[in-house]
This record gives structure tokens, sequence and C-alpha cells, in this order.
């Protein structure tokens, strides 16, 4: 945990690689996830078979750069760790990517323990929930 999701329109394999180590190394960084806590969905869209939408909602001017990154791990995080975690998001995408701060779109959805299942059909946060 976390479970995180990149998607980048016209990314390669290279890109996106660079792009999921920015995201790892923040979340080491801000909120203290361990080297060994990686969970990560990455897709590239090529803009024809599948493709992102994006306006300039709140002034930022997004172009064909464009990354949303989805984090999904479980509450308690206070508010000024994730300030910290978007703009170390930001600053790393655009040091192994080259991707515009402007251009990163972040999203934190968070759940509870027993809202996760690492392998085997058992809650591992929640073991008590799965004892007989």
């Amino acid at each position: 945990m976390p479970l995180v999701r990149i998607d980048a329109l016209r990314a390669d394999s290279e890109r996106l690689d660079a792009l999921g180590r920015a995201v790892h190394e923040a979340l080491m960084e801000t909120i203290g996830f361990p080297p060994d806590d990686r969970f990560q969905i990455l897709t590239g869209h090529d803009g024809v078979s599948g493709t992102l939408r994006y306006d300039d909602y709140l002034g930022v001017r997004r172009d064909d750069d464009i990354v949303f990154v989805a984090i999904t791990m479980r509450s308690g995080r206070p508010p000024e760790r994730k300030r910290a975690l978007y703009r170390r998001i930001a600053e790393l995408a655009e040091e192994y990517a080259g991707t515009e701060p402007r251009n990163v779109f972040i999203t934190v959805t968070e759940n509870e323990s027993i809202d996760w299942s690492f392998g085997h059909g058992i809650a591992q946060y929640a073991p008590q929930a799965d004892t007989p």
C-alpha cells in the first residue's frame, strides 16, 4: 500500500518508468512508505485508441504532456504531508520525466485498513477479522 495509478498521454515505457519512480520516491520521502511498498499501474495513452481529456480548470494551462496520478492509501495523513507529497511529485516528475509541474494532476483517495488484501484472500492490516 499505496496503490498508484499513473495515466499519461503519449508516454512510452521509459517515461512511464520515470513517472513511477518520481511518485514512489515522493511517497517514501513525504509520507514514509518503505522502499518495497510499491504497487503501481502505469498506462500510456496514444491519443487515438485511448486518450485523456482535460481543460484549463482553475486557470492551469495544461497540454498533451498531462499526467494523471491517482493514489489510494489508508486514511490518517495530515494535510501538510499531503501538500508536501503533491509538491514533491511535481518536482520529481519534472526532474525524471521532463513533465512540467502544471501538467501533473494528482488525486488521493483514502480508505481503512479492512479495505486491503495483499494476497491469499486475507485482510493483512485487519487480521482479527479473518480469523475463525
